[in-house]
């Protein structure tokens, strides 16, 4: 395997322990807040002879520096808090000022890592015997919110693996993360405490325990791989069940490189095409025909493994399974309708399919009108373009095909939906078509950053007849 791999940093800073326990994690967020309250103190003294204007130009600063302090401080404590920060920057947008969604787009995986000490003792603690089995690499391959990934070799067979070992204590910390990060906005005045801000710490506090159980994320991660064994585009880890546990996750190594490499660019334009076309159509699979899908749309979770030979293509390999949704029958069923109206580019068919959930059905005339109008738009990517005549040229090649990188498709969305919210009728959108939502857009920078043209007709028509419903 020739391929790219990511590699460490090495100037990362590394700490020996993490602040784990209730009082650590309190005293560090009560700091944070004091710090905050106090800034706004002095903003709201040192603004108080200015003009409206250059007031509010300088609360406008004043909230950015804020929400960036607020995103730094969280940075620090790793675990759920971080994970939570980056829940809400990617499904809260309709609830979150701009300020605090963009500085919580800042909190990443790639912070400090955890020394090796800790790690080993955690490794020994969880594995017992079976840890003489492995010779284990003490520099981490990556960091995460709620784990750190370090290389490894099973001694009796050379094959390589890597470990993934969540850190110790978040998984208990997490209902108290989550009191403790609603306090934090609370005392920063920037978001409103509303029931929908409840909603989605309730959504987040459900997904966040099952992603900590690493039982289920294997079990998950053995389904796909089964599903996906025999195509030859895509490459699953494979599970090692004798080194996983609830807080141990132990797969095949997995060699690629990262979506954004320069390698890729590299390749022909039809080897782009292909990863690209089979990028959509794992999604399409997963909310079509298995009802569960990856909801995180972080590049980190994919790599390409550029193919040597001829007679291979370049496959997708898909490591990450924490974060898996399942969706319901009758949602399945609605987004089928959704996505047919689309293919065929039929408004009136849209407003049909647009029912079933609340969101829909309590809509006035023109509101379901203007919503099925953005739905048209976002599903431009997968109509047939004889049907559709509003579809750009320029995002259409000589085949016919798609080009994602000239589609401008998603700030062409943000434009209409913006339109569309400030009707007074507008609700907060089912949590579930946000998941789904946040997946297509996903996708689209995939698409966009890989520049891949696809083929709308093969992706959708396999979905478009009745029988193939979701099995699952």
């Amino acid at each position: 395997m020739a391929n790219d791999v990511y590699k460490p940093t090495n100037n990362k800073q590394s700490i020996d322990s993490l602040k784990t326990s209730g009082f650590e994690r309190r005293m560090s967020i009560a700091k944070t807040s004091l710090n905050i309250g106090r800034r706004w103190a002095g903003n709201s003294v040192s603004g108080m002879f200015l003009g409206k204007e250059a007031r509010s130009a300088r609360n406008q600063v004043f909230m950015e520096a804020q929400a960036n302090y607020v995103a730094e401080e969280l940075g620090k404590l790793k675990g759920s808090v971080v994970k939570i920060g980056q829940m809400l920057a990617l499904y809260g947008e309709h609830i979150l000022p701009p300020e605090i969604t963009r500085a919580l787009q800042t909190l990443n995986d790639d912070t400090a890592t955890l020394a090796w000490p800790g790690i080993e003792q955690t490794l020994r603690r969880t594995l017992g015997e079976k840890f003489n089995e492995l010779d284990i690499d003490q520099v981490p391959i990556g960091t995460a919110s709620l784990a750190q990934v370090h290389r490894a070799t099973i001694k009796a067979t050379g094959e390589e693996v890597v470990l993934k070992i969540q850190y110790p204590g978040v998984a208990d910390a997490i209902d108290s993360d989550l009191a403790l990060f609603k306090r934090l906005l609370k005392v920063s005045n920037a978001v409103p405490q509303t029931r929908a801000l409840d909603t989605w710490f309730e959504e987040i506090r459900d997904l966040l325990h099952v992603e900590v159980d690493y039982n289920i994320e294997a079990a998950t991660t053995e389904r796909f791989y089964g599903r996906l064994q025999d195509d030859p585009r895509y490459a699953v880890p494979k599970i090692y069940r004798d080194f996983s546990s609830q807080r141990l996750l132990c797969m095949s190594y997995e060699s690629g490189v990262p979506v954004t490499s320069a390698r890729l660019k590299e390749l022909s334009a039809e080897r782009r095409n292909a990863i690209g076309q089979a990028a959509i159509e794992i999604m399409m699979q997963e909310i079509f025909v298995w009802g569960e899908m990856q909801t995180d749309p972080n590049f980190g979770n994919y790599l390409v493994r550029i193919s040597d030979s001829m007679d291979e293509p370049d496959k997708l390999v898909l490591l990450d399974f924490g974060a898996i949704r399942q969706f319901d029958y009758e949602l399945l069923t609605i987004a089928h309708g959704l996505l047919k109206a689309g293919y065929y580019h039929d408004h009136q068919a849209m407003m049909n399919a647009m029912t079933g959930y609340e969101f829909f059905d309590t809509m006035s005339q023109k509101v379901s009108s203007d919503i099925a109008n953005i739905f048209l738009l976002a599903t431009e990517p997968f109509s047939d373009t004889a049907s559709n005549p509003d579809i750009p040229t320029k995002v259409l090649d000589d085949n016919q095909r798609y080009i994602w990188s000239n589609s401008k498709l998603h700030s062409r969305i943000s434009a209409a939906a913006t339109t569309a919210m400030q009707s007074f009728e507008f609700n907060l959108p089912p949590k579930e078509f946000m998941f789904i939502s946040r997946k297509f857009i996903g996708a689209y920078t995939f698409l966009t950053v890989l520049d891949a043209h696809t083929d709308s007709d093969k992706l959708v028509k396999p979905f478009l007849q009745h029988e193939n419903k979701p099995n699952f």
